[in-house]
């Protein structure tokens, strides 16, 4: 901002009323609360209350989190600047290999006892959630949009930015497992850990099952509306029982996926975008994370309530886990960025800051011209200060001859000749 200095004031004052402009001029809004924050949330009570869980640091975009089953203390937290860990249920958090696992982190496994984690571009894996390691990472997979503990020692499921992938050996190697499939583009992945080797996938809105550890798939979902469903979750309660999410209304299934019956109403607000459904054990209570944030009833479906007390406002709720030693017990994470955003940048290779638009991007010019301006008037004013001062000493000294510096400068200011002692 040196040029500055070189501009007539009537020059500084057009300059500035061109950088006011720019940066006032209106833009095209968005749809999250710019007064709120993103970041992990947590829930003890079947979503009836929520805290905010990642305290001590902000975090804008909570993008996938994951409980150990063996200690659910022990929390890693995905985020759109790197992997956060939690010892202690998530009272402390700490930076988790911030030298390897850079930008954002778009999934995460864990068995209770190794770890794979997905970034951007890359796989990466530990045995002990402290060392960490390049793992294989198949074609086409990244960004991932999900990891899942396949249930059994060595087994994993990623669901790729394109294809679905098996490994048996914790990301030393992965085998293709969407064949059969009518799309290599997988929404949705649930693990039945219970019954070895089921698993129940959505593909375009459809759901499909795999009873052999995703060998041979089978379609399923009578009573589910079609191409709608968008999320999907197991009992936490009943052997064999679903729920799935779609087209504003939550659905339920006895019978492994076979047929589903609708449950309560519809959400009061159309056409919004489910990404995890989280219900009581008993379905009283149920919790829907959603691009308008946190839906929950406590009546089973009868009466929804867009939350607002204790949680980000207005802006996308996305991963939605259950505790699994405590089933009341829950995870939302909330991102200012929309999520399906998130995803597009990184397969596309894009910055933040590439998708800022050319009016933003304008405003933030103006912001630093308007702050060179003022820092230019700031040093301007300097040292105006320090020559007057300078010239104000020798005049001083002249006048009286017998005082002290500042009685000669005082003197000098009140008009006065020569200090009198």
């Amino acid at each position: 901002m040196i040029f500055l200095s070189f501009l007539r004031p009537r020059s500084l004052r057009l300059v500035l009323l061109v950088a006011a402009l720019i940066a006032l001029w209106p833009r095209p809004g968005y749809a999250h609360d710019a007064a709120s924050w993103g970041g992990l949330f947590r829930t003890s009570d079947d979503g009836a209350t929520w805290f905010q869980s990642n305290h001590g640091h902000l975090v804008s975009g909570a993008l996938a989190v994951a409980v150990s089953p063996s200690d659910s203390r022990f929390l890693l937290l995905g985020t759109d600047g790197g992997l956060l860990g939690s010892r202690n249920g998530g009272l402390d958090w700490d930076a988790v290999a911030p030298d390897l696992l850079v930008g954002p982190v778009f999934a995460i496994a864990s068995d209770g006892q190794h770890v794979l984690v997905a970034t951007a571009r890359a796989l990466f894996r530990s045995d002990d959630g402290v060392a960490w390691a390049p793992a294989a990472t198949p074609l086409g997979a990244s960004p991932a949009r999900s990891l899942v503990w396949g249930g059994r020692p060595g087994e994993a499921y990623l669901v790729g930015w394109q294809g679905l992938f098996r490994t048996d050996d914790w990301g030393g190697s992965w085998i293709p497992v969407d064949s059969g499939l009518p799309s290599p583009r997988v929404g949705a992945l649930v693990v039945d850990a219970q019954t070895s080797g089921l698993l129940f996938a959505v593909v375009d809105g459809a759901l499909f099952a795999s009873p052999d550890g995703a060998h041979s798939w089978q379609r399923r979902g009578a009573g589910l509306p079609a191409g709608g469903v968008q999320a999907l979750a197991l009992d936490p309660r009943q052997a064999g029982a679903l729920w799935a999410a779609g087209q504003d209304q939550a659905f339920r299934s006895a019978d492994r996926g076979v047929t589903w019956a609708a449950v309560g109403a519809p959400l009061p607000d159309h056409e919004t975008e489910i990404r995890g459904i989280a219900p009581s054990g008993d379905g009283s209570a149920m919790v829907l994370s959603t691009h308008r944030g946190i839906y929950r009833t406590q009546d089973g479906g009868q009466s929804w309530t867009l939350l607002v007390d204790n949680v980000p406002g207005h802006i996308e709720a996305g991963p939605l886990v259950r505790d699994p030693s405590q089933p009341s017990a829950l995870y939302a994470g909330f991102s200012l960025t929309p999520y399906d955003e998130q995803w597009a940048r990184a397969a596309d290779g894009r910055s933040l800051v590439s998708g800022l638009t050319a009016t933003e991007l304008l405003g933030a010019a103006a912001f630093l011209v308007t702050l060179g301006l003022g820092a230019a008037g700031a040093l301007r004013a300097l040292s105006r200060g320090r020559r007057g001062a300078t010239e104000t000493i020798p005049a001083a000294e002249s006048q009286c001859p017998g005082a002290s510096l500042p009685e000669r400068i005082a003197a000098k200011a009140r008009g006065e000749g020569e200090v009198v002692r």
